[in-house]
């Protein structure tokens, strides 16, 4: 599944993560998400969004602090 980026804040929304924050199973695509579901940093809202092109970014595990992180190159 895709992964979205917040063109405001840089937000990632990763389906395979969901958003636990505002009840978001895991598996839900972004297509899939209620229409008033907002970016959980800023608020932004789904139309400030923009897919990745898997090629662009990278996925990190940060096991430190138990956070995963998105960079783009």
């Amino acid at each position: 599944m895709d992964v979205y980026a917040c063109d405001v804040c840089g937000y990632y929304y990763d389906p395979e993560c969901g958003d636990e924050e505002n009840n978001i199973a895991p598996g839900t695509a972004f297509g899939k998400l209620p229409k008033t579901w907002t970016c959980p940093e800023c608020n932004a809202s789904k139309s400030e969004f923009y897919r990745l092109d898997p090629d662009d970014w990278e996925y990190e595990d940060d096991e430190e602090e138990g956070e995963e992180d998105y960079e783009e190159e």
